[in-house]
């Protein structure tokens, strides 16, 4: 499973890297130590808190903008045959993409992966970061 540190949590969450840390502090998203002793958060965990606050007004206005670009945490992976659904939570946004299940095994998505969502138009492309 992959684990991000506080930066790239923060970035995900489209917050700064001193509420991320504030939040972790708090207890709010739980953190494990790696041998470096930097301060990690499980991509499960991750994906679950940033469905969390995206329901809520804890998180922050992203102060960059890269056109139709979302970069952000896959929290929901659903496989049929064929067709696969993909939820992506981009600070407070959601995306959910229609994509082949080839696609989804290609780019080994899963829960708590780190992806970037492109907009255009209606349709919703991924790309794994």
């Amino acid at each position: 499973m992959q684990s991000y540190t506080i930066g790239q949590a923060a970035r995900l969450l489209g917050v700064s890297p001193d509420t991320a840390r504030r939040w972790a502090d708090a207890g709010r998203v739980a953190t494990h130590r790696d041998d470096a002793g930097r301060r990690l958060i499980d991509g499960r965990d991750l994906a679950a808190f940033a469905v969390e606050i995206a329901h809520t007004d804890d998180a922050e206005t992203s102060t960059t903008s890269v056109r139709n670009a979302f970069p952000g945490i896959v929290t929901a992976v659903k496989l049929g045959d064929v067709a696969a659904q993909v939820e992506i939570q981009a600070g407070p946004h959601r995306l959910v993409s229609l994509v082949t299940r080839e696609a989804v095994e290609e780019l080994g998505l899963e829960v708590g992966a780190e992806a970037v969502a492109r907009v255009k138009s209606t349709s919703v492309h991924i790309d794994r970061a």
